[in-house]
């Protein structure tokens, strides 16, 4: 214990001595490095883990046993009925209620989420690690509900990696209403041009729900980088005003700014993004080391 004490004493008389030689500034440790964003905005699925993870498929199954279990829909057409619900409207759920079906969304949701082997995701300490060091607001912003993305980022080891979310329940609350049609993008214009029936449901990739979702989280999208996989995604979003990543490719189209195999290449596909972690970790480096005690 004297070895150590004696070096903490060296250790104060040093870090007194650079102060008063003008060599250390008090207020280094506490300066945030500046950036052109001031909001990360992330999907969930396929997006904060990998497609290759088999979730997707599973969820897919479940949807498709929803429609002929619960709605009474012809297996035989379930394929691709379910198909192209998802492309006109970014899920198959908005897609059968704008169809006229009426069920239970809590049902529908336990149903095809509930009975998930969220097992296939394991934690990603990088990930987790990545996402601390970046000093910048976070949010999630996905059209899952609620249960869903509280077990997807417990089971990745991510659930306070993330300072607000933006999901089902949020985005359609009981006096929620769609007052006109909801416009997509379609194919790789940035502009939209396709018109469907309304769905009750709001969700991605309308851009009624972007900008819901920037009014309740008060995200300025002009400062915000948004993560997606999904490319109808991420092209409403452009036209939104956010910057866009598109995750799981590394093949840009129109509306995307940055291209990522994985979310784990954050750093090296943005690096201001990468500037900004290493400027974090250098004002928070005490500019002696740690003292280890004997």
């Amino acid at each position: 214990m004297a070895i150590g004490y004696s070096f903490k004493c060296f250790q104060t008389l040093f870090v007194y001595v650079l102060i008063k030689n003008g060599l250390y500034n008090m207020d280094y440790e506490n300066k945030i490095p500046e950036s052109k964003y001031e909001c990360l905005l992330f999907d969930v699925d396929d997006t904060l883990y990998p497609l290759s993870s088999g979730l997707s498929v599973e969820c897919t199954k479940n949807i498709k046993e929803y429609m002929v279990d619960r709605l009474d829909i012809e297996e035989s057409k379930v394929p691709e009925m379910c198909a192209r619900l998802y492309t006109d409207y970014g899920t198959t759920m908005a897609g059968l209620r704008a169809l006229g079906y009426d069920f239970d969304h809590d049902d529908y949701h336990r149903f095809v989420h509930g009975r998930l082997p969220y097992e296939y995701l394991q934690p990603d300490a990088y990930l987790r690690s990545l996402l601390n060091s970046l000093p910048i607001r976070k949010v999630i912003f996905s059209n899952a509900n609620e249960a869903h993305v509280a077990e997807v980022l417990g089971r990745l080891g991510l659930e306070d990696c993330f300072d607000d979310v933006i999901c089902f329940e949020t985005l359609n609350t009981q006096n929620q209403t769609t007052d006109a049609p909801t416009t997509f993008v379609v194919g790789d214009s940035l502009e939209p041009v396709g018109l469907v029936p309304t769905s009750p449901i709001v969700c991605k990739p309308s851009e009624n729900a972007f900008q819901l979702a920037f009014k309740m989280a008060n995200i300025n999208p002009h400062k915000t980088l948004f993560f997606d996989d999904s490319i109808r995604n991420i092209q409403t979003a452009k036209l939104t005003g956010l910057s866009t990543v598109l995750v799981g490719s590394s093949q840009r189209k129109s509306g995307v700014d940055y291209a990522l195999e994985s979310i784990h290449n954050i750093k090296e596909a943005l690096p201001e993004l990468g500037e900004l972690v290493n400027k974090s970790k250098d004002v928070r480096k005490i500019a002696i080391e740690t003292p280890v005690e004997a």
